[in-house]
Formats: structure tokens, C-alpha cells, sequence
């Protein structure tokens, strides 16, 4: 099988096709073949060397998430199939022809969608859904603050919002991205030109001068302490990323007082037992909302495989708004 791995540490210009031999399905494995995968920025920076792969994942081969069919099972598995359309999550190892997952891992695709946009789907609505409903417990009703709204995962959280009947805020740095925004619930939204970025008085003006109940932070940095000005009293704040850095200064005394609570929160290193629950409980609650059509992935564009170095490329200049998918002919 074909397989896209990092030669070097550096931009998309190290990856290189490479022949290995097909995975060999353990007693509860699947072998999918891939039909389509998704770049995330975590690929980019598994690529640059700063992002290992977790333990029993490929070390040189990046993606985290696809959609393709099942050809081959363990003798102990029982939810899936040869023949059988998936999706899910992995550790790595995406970025090739065939995978070799844990049927527990595994979701079955929305019979409404190709492997384009199932392919777009796992990373994006599991990490909004699990940071949201099951760790943010977001509740009808209540009003959310969500960073980089156009990105894969905002504009995912954007929508699920929308369904839960939740009132949705985003920021975002490009005028023009931020213009899709309202396609998927998105109430109001601030652009963040200057840095540090200015939004907390936009969002309290907006809510009545009370702040948001939840915020989704995919940018970290210096957006921090602008988000806890921005925050109603007994707040949440579910860290997702640190694209803007790892560092922030944080005035406590605004913590405090308004009882605020900030969980940091990853999907990749975690235990394959948590990875299970997460993937069995999107499979009860967010995939019927697929077939309802409530949820829709947003896919900016797909690519054939041969230029998954383009895509990456375009990834990291930030032109994209939800997922770019890469796909195997």
C-alpha cells in the first residue's frame, strides 16, 4: 500500500510516497481502506517535529482521521463488516491506503454522505462535541463564545450550538471568513485585527452586558485574558488550542470573583478507553443529526492525495474555512 510519510523534519515539502506492506487486523482491528482523509494542524506540526505521534501510532506517517471500508476484520469483531462504510479517528497513520483501527473506534458513515465529507467530519464535531456537551456541559438556552469560528472545529461548534438552541458569538482574523459565519448560527461575530485582539466589551454589549456561559478557545495565547472579561459569572472555558501561543497572563482576581472555570482539553493522547466512550457516545447523539441533515460538515476543498503538499500549504497560510480533505483515487 501507498503511504504519505515524513522524510525530515520541515514544511510539506518533506513528505514522499512510499510502498509498505498492507497492516494485519489484531482480534478486535478493522482494516479499512481509506477512501479520504483530512489534513489537521496537527499533521503540520507532527511534520515540523514538534508534535510526536502517540505510542502504537505510525511515527512517520501523519493523519488523525478518515473515512473508507472496512476489507478485512479480526475473530473477535462484531459491529462491523467486511464491506462496511467508517469513520472515525486514530492515533496517526491516516495519510496511507489502508489503517488498522479498534471497532470501538470506528463510526459508522451517515448513509447521506460520500467519503469527502465523512472524512471532514471525526476530528472537527467529536473534539466540538466532546469539549461542549461532555466536558462544557452547554445547555439549551445558553450563550457561546467561539475563537476561529471559520475553522474546521469552530464552524463544526458553530452548528451543533445551533441545534442544541444555544446563542452563538465567533471571532475570527479574516473579514471575509467571518462573513460565512451566520450559515451556521452564528449570531454575531467580532473581527480580531489588532494584537492584542479586542472582542470582551463586543460580546458583553451583545448579551446585555452579562458575557457568555461557555467559550470555545481554539487560539489560546493572548486571547485568554480578553476571553475572561468576556465570561458571565460561573463561566466556562474549554482550551482546545494554543495557535497563538502557550503562554497568557491571567488576572486572577477575575477568576475569582466571577467564579470562572478553564479545562484544558486533547483528544490524541488520550487513553484508547476514553477515545471508545467518546466515539460510542457521538455515535448515540451527533451522527443522527447527520442523517437529519441538522449537521452539515463544511468542506472548503478536496484534494487527490498527489497534492496533499498543496493542501498542507494552504492549511498553514490560514486560507481555508472548515476542512480540506485529501482523497485517494
Amino acid at each position: 500500500m501507498q503511504v504519505l510519510r515524513i522524510t525530515r523534519p520541515g514544511g510539506p515539502e518533506v513528505l514522499d510516497f512510499e510502498e509498505r506492506p498492507a497492516p494485519t487486523p489484531g482480534p478486535s482491528d478493522l482494516l479499512v481502506r481509506v477512501g479520504a482523509t483530512a489534513p489537521n494542524r496537527a499533521d503540520l506540526l507532527q511534520i515540523r517535529g514538534a508534535y510526536p505521534a502517540p505510542p502504537g501510532a505510525p511515527p512517520d506517517v501523519p493523519g488523525l482521521e478518515y473515512a473508507g471500508e472496512v476489507i478485512a476484520t479480526g475473530p473477535l469483531v462484531r459491529r462491523f463488516k467486511v464491506g462496511d462504510r467508517v469513520m472515525g479517528l486514530v492515533g496517526g497513520g491516516a495519510f496511507a491506503e489502508q489503517l488498522i483501527t479498534h471497532e470501538r473506534e470506528a463510526l459508522p458513515m451517515p448513509e447521506n454522505l460520500d467519503f469527502a465529507q465523512a472524512a471532514s467530519l471525526p476530528e472537527a464535531y467529536l473534539t466540538a462535541f466532546d469539549a461542549l456537551v461532555l466536558q462544557g456541559g452547554l445547555r439549551m438556552g445558553e450563550s457561546v463564545l467561539i475563537h476561529a469560528v471559520a475553522s474546521g472545529v469552530g464552524s463544526a461548534a458553530a452548528q451543533l450550538c445551533r441545534a442544541m438552541g444555544a446563542r452563538v458569538f465567533g471571532t475570527g482574523r479574516n473579514a471575509e471568513k467571518l462573513s460565512r459565519a451566520s450559515a451556521w448560527g452564528v449570531e454575531k461575530t467580532v473581527l480580531c485585527e489588532a494584537s492584542p485582539p479586542r472582542f470582551a466589551d463586543a460580546v458583553r454589549e451583545a448579551t446585555g452586558g452579562r458575557g457568555v456561559d461557555l467559550t470555545l478557545d481554539l487560539v489560546g495565547g493572548d486571547y485568554v485574558p480578553e476571553t475572561l472579561r468576556a465570561m458571565a459569572p460561573q463561566g466556562r472555558i474549554m482550551l482546545v488550542g494554543v495557535v497563538a501561543g502557550a503562554q497568557a497572563p491571567v488576572d486572577l482576581n477575575v477568576v475569582l470573583t466571577r467564579r470562572l472555570r478553564i479545562t484544558g482539553t486533547v483528544l490524541r493522547s488520550r487513553p484508547p478507553e476514553e477515545k471508545m466512550a467518546l466515539a460510542q457516545a457521538s455515535e448515540r447523539h451527533l451522527l443522527p443529526l447527520f442523517r437529519a441533515g441538522t449537521l452539515t460538515p463544511v468542506v472548503d476543498a478536496v484534494y487527490p492525495m498527489r497534492e496533499a503538499r498543496d493542501a498542507l500549504s494552504r492549511m498553514a497560510r490560514n486560507e481555508t474555512v472548515g476542512k480540506l480533505v485529501l482523497r485517494w483515487e
